[in-house]
């Protein structure tokens, strides 16, 4: 006896539900978006991206795979053309759900599920950079007071340490100044 499938049943039985998602996913790459109940949208999210990363791979085998569920040969391609370059950068996620209200008719619960296709922001490693150069500013005045400088090259190097100590506010900038110019100062008495 076949295994019933978790969650919410959708249709009458297993080959009615394998198609009404198969439909869903096919006007979901054809439309970009589409307007469904939640539970339908939430039964479509996992078989979409399944298919948008075989339609990553891109290979002749993942191709067929797709075609076994879809079966439309316009929008498999439409998806391994324009959908999966644009999703290329991206680990997953590929789909948005988004609660609309409820519909009038039945008072169903509806939402839009819809293909996330915006660009992937590089992720920013702001606390190991900003530890680096400022272990490098505290060392750099240690080892220059042997070589004779001018005053306005003590400034300006003092405008460098405080640039790259990673001075946040104006505040904080002028009293990293301070320092850096009794630092000069303790270095010439």
């Amino acid at each position: 006896m076949p295994k019933p499938t978790k969650g919410p049943r959708l249709g009458g039985g297993p080959a009615h539900e394998r198609l009404l998602l198969a439909n869903l996913a096919a006007a979901l790459f054809t439309h970009k978006s589409i307007k469904t109940t939640e539970t339908k949208a939430k039964r479509l999210r996992p078989l979409a991206e399944r298919l948008i990363t075989f339609a990553k791979r891109g290979d002749l085998h993942a191709r067929r795979r797709v075609l076994s569920v879809i079966g439309d040969k316009e929008v498999v391609h439409v998806l391994f053309t324009e959908i999966a370059p644009l999703v290329a950068d991206r680990e997953g996620g590929y789909t948005r759900i988004t609660k609309v209200g409820n519909r009038k008719g039945d008072n169903a619960p509806m939402a839009v599920i819809e293909l996330v296709l915006e660009p992937v922001k590089p992720k920013a490693k702001a606390t190991k950079r900003s530890a680096a150069p400022a272990a490098v500013a505290e060392e750099t005045p240690a080892e220059e007071p042997a070589a004779e400088e001018t005053p306005a090259a003590e400034e300006s190097a003092a405008d460098d340490t405080a640039a790259d100590a990673g001075a946040e506010s104006p505040e904080e900038g002028a009293a990293a100044e301070a320092a850096a110019e009794d630092a000069v100062q303790d270095d010439k008495a």
